[in-house]
């Protein structure tokens, strides 16, 4: 599991920051989790080719998480995708699109599969045999809602100087699923901890875009491997950080210290902040696994960068 950082700034444009998208990767598979104006460049920056995406997920419809929909849903047009892509995202989403396209005269290339997330009942919205994409309650201004992506349990690795010619491919698979392999009349023949290691734990990532500090979500976001808020506020703008439904800093870090996360990273900062220096050192002081999402970077989950 691989998180690149596109964008990570917030709703006022500056010189330094981008809105905000990321790129999941999830072995040979690329997803975009929010697409704010400009998403397609960085993209190319990154060197990450549009047309890999297999889906992408939008939180909300405020314009610095979506804005970049637009532009490139018709640039993968044009350059002729034709497999299918599935978009998620809040009830409203749908018909936008639909009205930019009517009023462009703009026609897809590939058949685009549009997912309705209702922010106020939270659940699973997409499976694969390799992992699950469930939704977060956020509070925000409009409807939003955060994600989490769950790597499920791989197979066990087999111990190649303990397997024997003679052992059949089917057999070798039962172990790999941490089966014991039985002969006739129900004999074990080979016992899976005998001839497996166990496989490489499962990584989970929670990204939690605009929100009000929800301490309800520590439900929702336990024991995740690493989890992305925003800190949008010092918390000498606590009180703006309510008005506005966004978060602070060190609440961002109280609630990855209650959830028991493995490793927290702060984005979203306000352009007010020269720096990240005082959101970094805010967090820290509450939670000291903490770094701040910087833009191009990519991170391994589990979380190997500090």
């Amino acid at each position: 599991m691989r998180i690149t950082i596109l964008g990570s700034g917030s709703a006022t444009p500056t010189l330094h920051s981008h809105p905000s998208a990321q790129v999941i990767q999830l072995g040979s598979e690329y997803y975009l989790i929010d697409c704010g104006e400009g998403t397609q460049y960085r993209l190319l920056e990154m060197r990450i080719r549009p047309g890999r995406l297999k889906g992408i997920f939008i939180t909300h419809l405020h314009g610095d998480h979506y804005f970049g929909l637009f532009g490139l849903l018709t640039s993968l047009s044009l350059s002729q995708r034709s497999e299918a892509l599935y978009l998620f995202g809040p009830r409203g989403l749908n018909d936008v699109l639909t009205e930019v396209f009517r009023q462009s005269d703009t026609r897809l290339s590939y058949p685009l599969h549009f997912h309705e997330i209702d922010a106020q009942h939270p659940g699973l919205i997409y499976e694969t045999d390799a992992f699950s994409v469930s939704t977060v309650p956020l509070r925000h201004r409009i409807p939003c809602t955060g994600f989490v992506f769950r790597e499920k349990p791989g197979l066990r690795n087999l111990l190649k100087d303990k397997i024997s010619p003679d052992m059949t491919y089917d057999q070798l698979r039962a172990l790999k699923e941490g089966k014991d392999v039985l002969g006739e009349q129900g004999k074990v023949l080979y016992k899976h901890q005998d001839y497996t290691l166990s496989p490489r734990a499962a990584s989970s990532y929670a990204y939690c875009s605009d929100t009000v500090f929800r301490p309800e979500l520590v439900s929702y976001l336990r024991n995740v491997t690493c989890l992305y808020h925003e800190a949008t506020f010092l918390d000498e703008q606590a009180e703006r950080a309510k008005k506005t439904f966004h978060s602070t800093a060190s609440q961002a870090a109280l609630l990855a210290r209650e959830a028991q996360v493995g490793h927290l990273l702060i984005g979203h900062l306000s352009s007010r902040y020269p720096d990240a220096c005082a959101s970094l050192e805010e967090a820290r002081a509450v939670f000291p696994p903490t770094t701040v999402a910087v833009e191009g970077q990519t991170y391994e989950i589990p979380f190997t960068r500090g």
